[in-house]
């Protein structure tokens, strides 16, 4: 028997090779087409909050769509990294971000903390299932079960077409996501 964490650091590693494979174009492209696909989501649209992320690397670049998010009168949050997790702090547009832990730009502690009912969640990888793979440290798990504990949570996981993989060992502490949104569609996973 295989040792899932061995086999979701291999899947994670082949995930991100793809994703950064893609020409940058087509990564403006897909990150466009996946933001008017979030914003077609009623579940979403009701929502006067919405946690986001801000990208790094080679991921799905959300900042056209936060903006969006704004003109239609939605609020964002985006992941402060702190020692006890990830805390969403109100951000402002044109605010200026600080440089936090693994190369993440974040709110400052001085932006007021908020529990978001719909999140917007980076996947290194994904499955048809709802099942994803972040980048090893589990923030976003324990983000979501602890965002989970105050009720419903729109989780919404956004992705490139190429970061999906046929099956993602998964865990009981693993958070499943309803949706999964890439540039070729939303896709449904029952959870």
């Amino acid at each position: 028997m295989s040792d899932p964490s061995a086999d979701k650091a291999a899947l994670r590693r082949l995930a991100l090779a793809r994703r950064d494979a893609l020409a940058p174009g087509t990564r403006a492209a897909a990150s466009a087409r996946v933001a008017d696909l979030v914003l077609a989501l009623p579940d979403l649209a009701r929502h006067g909050l919405v946690g986001a992320y801000w990208p790094i690397r080679s991921e799905l670049d959300l900042r056209p769509l936060l903006l969006r998010l704004r003109a239609r009168g939605q609020a964002v949050a985006l992941p402060q990294v702190t020692p006890d997790g990830l805390v969403f702090r109100l951000v402002g547009e044109g605010e200026a971000l600080a440089r936090g832990g693994f190369g993440l730009s974040e709110p400052g502690p001085d932006a007021p903390a908020v529990r978001p009912r719909a999140l917007l969640v980076p996947l290194a990888a994904f499955d048809r299932r709802g099942h994803r793979i972040g980048y090893g440290k589990g923030y976003y798990d324990r983000a979501l079960a602890d965002l989970e504990r105050d009720g419903p949570l729109d989780a919404v996981g956004v992705a490139f077409a190429a970061q999906e993989v046929a099956q993602v060992p998964d865990h009981p502490y693993d958070r499943r996501l309803g949706r999964i949104v890439t540039e070729d569609g939303v896709i449904e996973t029952g959870a």
